[in-house]
């Protein structure tokens, strides 16, 4: 078991602070989910553990107590932690296939696609054609697949279901659930959707203006319609 450990994460953009004292924790085999209404700090937690360039950030982060604090993004990357950005950002002139291939890195498996395709089973049908031709849902379902071909021990999700469809977040909530123990990683996903996020976590993390405010288990924050509405707006929806 791997573990990927924030502790007392802050940052900013310029001056402008955006996050302060996060921790928390994801092992491999688990999913952990980031909740909190627009503007809370989930994408800018994400982006401080993987260093974006964009933004400062101070405390630790680490992958079985080794620190990724000044390592650049792209060894992030292959220290086995994959980003999927909200904005998916797929190579449009190229062919879904060769989006895939791209990204494998040396760490996958000989059968790494055959398993990537079998575990999110939206792209299989779309290997042919080009980026600019999917819809968002699909490009959404190609960006976590490329993400997988990485062969990564922790996956970070940034708002998985913007935009799609009740039916695709369906497909995709499904394909998600099974990724922990198919491929032995840990997944941090953040989202503005609930019932999304209770559906698939182990535990759950709710920010607020850039804090963490509470954590525990989707069944306690179920049984917390306060918590819900102080901090998320979403009611039982």
């Amino acid at each position: 078991m791997r573990e990927l450990i924030v502790t007392g994460l802050s940052a900013k953009y310029g001056l402008a602070v955006a996050l302060t004292d996060v921790s928390l924790a994801v092992r491999t085999g688990e999913t952990v989910g980031l909740l909190g209404r627009n503007g809370a700090g989930k994408t800018t937690l994400l982006k401080s553990i993987i260093n974006n360039p964009e933004l400062s950030a101070s405390g630790e982060v680490t992958v079985d107590g080794t620190s990724l604090r000044k390592v650049p993004t792209y060894r992030v990357a292959r220290r086995g932690v994959a980003w999927v950005p909200d904005n998916r950002r797929i190579f449009t002139a190229l062919s879904v296939e060769e989006n895939l291939h791209i990204a494998r890195s040396r760490r996958a498996a000989p059968d790494q696609l055959e398993r990537v395709l079998a575990s999110v089973p939206l792209v299989e049908k779309l290997l042919k054609r080009r980026g600019f031709e999917l819809s968002g849902g699909e490009q959404q379902a190609v960006t976590i697949a490329r993400a997988l071909m990485s062969a990564p021990d922790f996956l970070l999700l940034d708002e998985p279901t913007e935009g799609l469809s009740p039916l695709i977040v369906e497909q995709l909530q499904e394909s998600i659930a099974r990724l922990p123990a198919l491929f032995d990683l840990g997944i941090l996903v953040t989202e503005q959707n609930f019932r999304f996020v209770t559906a698939l976590a182990d535990r759950v993390h709710i920010l607020e203006t850039g804090s963490a405010v509470w954590t525990g288990t989707p069944d306690e924050l179920v049984a917390r319609p306060d918590l819900i509405n102080r901090h998320l707006s979403v009611g039982e929806k």
